[in-house]
Formats: structure tokens, C-alpha cells, sequence
């Protein structure tokens, strides 16, 4: 069975100081929408976790054949977007997880990671930049659901990965798309070589 993928955008974008790092522009568009266009090149379903109060979000989507969900416990932490975006999916169905801010990371490194997953679907496969260091897509098995369930706070599924070492396939993407992570105005001036 194909995972879904679901893509996390409904964190505060705190550091941006008033900006918001998904509406930043990428290629000429918002970065949310260009990582949702990836994974939807896939032809893998796509949902997308939102907060309540960035309607610019969800108009950066407009017209997308994605399932959108609202987390009205965004402010809470990460662990509220997961388990929405989980229990929105089938239970049944393995989840490609997606941060929404990888402004380098393109449909071929989605699709990458779908294949590798058919070889292992028993395994946590992890994203990894060129030179192996820990990123993201990952892909999360149904047997993780529970302990996705079980999450609380600001915790993401780092915690779950660390529990399962055993379990876990690194795929490398190409040079630092699965790290590239734009947090600060500075970040994003420095990327884009300003």
C-alpha cells in the first residue's frame, strides 16, 4: 500500500519575527505551496496539517487535491499537528511525513522514498543529506501509529526514532535537501545568497 503523505505546516513560525517562513517564496512560490506540489507529483494522497489562524496558509493551497486539517491545538506543540494528521489517514495506511519548510527538497526526493519504502515497509526509512547527516521526509510504518498516538507536547517523532535504531533505514537525498531548514530572516537571506 502506498503511504500518504502528510505534510506539517501548522507550526507558529515563531523566529521569522512576524513573517511566515511557509509563505516565503521559492522558485516564485509560497514555499508551502512548492512542497505540496512535490508531493502531489508523486501521486501519493497528500494531507496537510494547518493552524486556525494563518488563512494565508490554506490560500497557498487553493485549488491543490489535498486534504487540509485543522489543528486547533497548534500552539501546543508539534505532537498535536502529528496526531491530527494521523488520525485524518486511515488507519491502515503508512505515512510519508513531510515538514512543510524543506525549501530544497523536490518530488524526485519524494519519490525516492516511496520506492525505497516498498523494498523495507516494515522499516522507518529517514531522509538523510548527501553526507548522511539526519533530515527529513520520513517514512513511518502503521506499527508506529500507536506511539504517534501516545505523543505529547512540543515532542515530534524524534523520540520514536530513537526507540526503534533497529528499525531504521537512512535513504540519502541529494546534497542538503533533506536538512535544509529555514528558521530565521537570516537563514532565508543567507540561502538565497543575499
Amino acid at each position: 500500500m502506498t503511504p500518504h503523505i502528510l505534510i506539517l505546516a501548522a507550526g507558529a513560525s515563531s523566529r521569522m519575527r512576524g513573517a511566515d517562513k511557509l509563505l516565503e517564496l521559492v522558485e516564485g512560490q509560497p514555499l508551502l505551496a512548492r512542497v505540496t506540489v512535490a508531493a502531489l507529483a508523486t501521486g501519493a494522497k497528500v494531507t496537510v496539517t494547518l493552524p486556525p489562524d494563518r488563512p494565508l496558509r490554506n490560500a497557498a493551497l487553493a485549488g491543490l487535491a489535498v486534504t487540509q486539517v485543522p489543528v486547533p491545538e497548534a500552539a501546543t506543540g508539534m505532537a498535536a499537528s502529528l496526531k491530527a494528521g494521523f488520525t485524518a489517514i486511515p488507519e491502515a495506511v503508512p505515512v510519508l511525513l513531510l515538514l512543510a519548510d524543506l525549501p530544497e527538497i523536490t518530488a524526485d526526493d519524494l519519490k525516492l522514498m516511496l520506492r525505497e519504502w516498498q523494498a523495507t515497509p516494515d522499516l522507518i526509512l529517514r531522509g538523510t543529506a548527501a553526507d548522511g547527516t539526519p533530515g527529513h521526509p520520513v517514512c513511518l510504518p502503521v506499527w508506529c501509529r500507536p506511539e504517534i498516538a501516545a505523543l505529547d507536547g512540543d515532542e515530534g517523532a524524534r523520540s520514536l526514532l530513537a526507540r526503534h535504531k533497529d528499525r531504521l533505514r537512512l535513504i540519502a537525498l541529494p546534497g542538503s535537501h533533506a536538512t535544509t531548514d529555514l528558521d530565521t530572516p537570516e537563514d532565508w537571506a543567507a540561502w538565497r545568497g543575499c
